[in-house]
């Protein structure tokens, strides 16, 4: 029995070894295969990177690197993929790997070194520029790039000086030079960025700002602090958009949280407001643009935005005395606004008070010479304000631009019956009666026909003979209607007031 067991046991260990040739054999053959592939891999890499498509050598570097992870060369090709395509941080560590597998390799020591010298970290980048010379002491670049890095930490002395005395202008100055030298570090930017916002620059600060959220991982703060700017400026939108990168790297973020739900608020007012003025609902939207300024009183943009928009929306309904005050108060807080200028002087042709409508015009056509829009309603204006001084319908019967046609009947029956010829006995009051009384009907017949009004509204008279031609009036734009006077033949005529 027990050699029996001897001989199974034998079969075992002799299958064991026939395996383990057989296994042997087959991985010399797949070895051999990923050899040839591997080569395969490095030539498709290198055509395709001097062709310029980065993304697919790229992934022919990665399988090479992967079949043969000891070949310092596949690292060094990868990186200066990396590299072509603006990925510096992922460059470095296949540099890195390629010096430990071949010190000497001078190449990769040298584009390791003017990496960290981009980043700022110049006591590493000094170190390969060092042991670049050590091996070879005319390499030129080694050389230049030594003395950038001595430059750079003498530059980044007087930088950090001229910030403690706060001289922000000279730090900027400094720093310019310092981005030259090492434009991916962050720090730098920071800098940069602190010094314009001290300055009142805010625009330069989120140009500097942008580009650290990429040179620095999980940069919350920088985040935050361009959702900051950009809200300070009015851009709620782009505020809200930082603001919600700075959650996605931590959506607990205490000031990022906080920032939002304000941001999130005022946006959604500010959208609501403007969506009322599209669909005409302006007293909707006054009410929203007072809302913002409840949620955001100490940044003076969305005040002086929602006094704009009230303005305008005041103007839309047609409360001219309203509209002159809040025009006015806004006019003060932004001066150079045409479209403040624009609506306040809308609000005096509303008041009949076209001398200011033509000043405001004017002022805005001074801003912006190239807006049709002002150069139309200057025009308007001064029409309107030459018209005032011939006849103004309006101002005939008394009552406001903005009175509807139930309004102009009942101004016109009490002026009609209070100037009718027939109450006058003196010649000379009956003449002016009559002048009087044709004006009166005059006016009426323009501001309750929806097309003279539009007309008259414009700047222009419809029963002026200067301004229509066989538009009716008669002499000196005094005529009666459709070039009828009922006094001319004498006699005494009576109205009926049944309109």
């Amino acid at each position: 029995m027990e050699s029996g067991r001897r001989k199974g046991l034998n079969g075992v260990l002799s299958s064991l070894s026939l395996l383990c040739v057989i296994l042997d054999i087959q991985l010399d053959g797949v070895l051999g295969a990923t050899h040839v592939e591997i080569e395969q891999h490095l030539e498709m890499g290198r055509k395709l990177l001097a062709a310029g498509q980065l993304a697919e050598a790229l992934s022919h570097y990665h399988y090479a690197v992967e079949g043969d992870s000891k070949n310092y060369l596949t690292y060094y090709k990868r990186a200066a993929v990396f590299l072509a395509m603006g990925k510096s941080k992922s460059a470095l560590p296949d540099l890195t790997r390629a010096i430990q597998l071949k010190p000497d390799f001078l190449a990769a020591r040298l584009q390791r070194g003017n990496i960290l010298l981009k980043q700022g970290n110049t006591q590493e980048a000094r170190e390969d520029f060092e042991t670049v010379l050590q091996r070879s002491p005319d390499q030129e670049e080694a050389q230049d790039q030594l003395m950038r890095a001595n430059e750079l930490e003498e530059l980044r002395e007087d930088a950090h000086a001229a910030h403690h005395r706060g001289d922000y202008s000279t730090t900027i100055t400094v720093l310019d030079r310092i981005v030259e030298l090492s434009p991916w570090d962050p720090e730098t930017r920071e800098l940069r960025a602190e010094c314009y916002i001290r300055l009142g620059d805010p625009r330069k600060a989120i140009q500097d700002l942008t580009p650290t959220t990429r040179l620095r991982n999980d940069n919350r703060a920088a985040f935050l602090k361009l959702s900051t700017l950009h809200y300070s400026l009015g851009e709620h939108q782009e505020s809200l958009g930082h603001v919600r990168e700075c959650l996605k790297l931590d959506q607990d973020d205490k000031d990022c949280l906080s920032h939002y739900k304000q941001v999130k608020k005022l946006s959604k007012q500010l959208d609501s407001a403007e969506e009322h003025i599209e669909e005409a609902r302006y007293q909707e939207a006054i009410v929203k643009y007072e809302s913002v300024m409840r949620t955001e009183p100490n940044v003076p943009y969305y005040t002086n935005k929602a006094n704009e928009r009230i303005c305008f929306c005041l103007v839309k309904n047609k409360m001219a005395a309203k509209a002159i005050d809040i025009c006015s108060e806004a006019h003060q807080r932004d001066p150079r606004n045409i479209n403040i200028l624009r609506d306040r002087a809308e609000a005096f042709i509303l008041n009949q008070d076209y001398e200011k409508a033509v000043e405001d015009y004017q002022e805005a056509r001074e801003f912006d010479k190239e807006s049709n829009e002002i150069r139309e309603g200057l025009e308007r204006a001064q029409k309107l304000l030459k018209l005032s001084r011939k006849r103004d319908y309006y101002k005939i019967l008394g009552v406001n631009r903005s009175a509807n046609k139930q309004e102009i009947i009942k101004a016109y029956r009490k002026l009609a019956q209070q100037w009718h010829p027939d109450n006058f006995r003196e010649e000379a009051e009956k003449k002016e009666a009559e002048k009087r009384f044709i004006d009166i009907a005059s006016a009426k017949e323009v501001l309750t026909d929806p097309e003279m009004r539009q007309k008259f509204d414009s700047g222009e008279d419809p029963l002026d003979p200067e301004s229509q031609q066989g538009g009716g009036g008669g002499q000196g734009g005094q005529g009666w209607p459709f070039h009828f006077n009922p006094f001319e033949s004498g006699g005494n005529y009576h109205f009926k007031f049944n309109h």
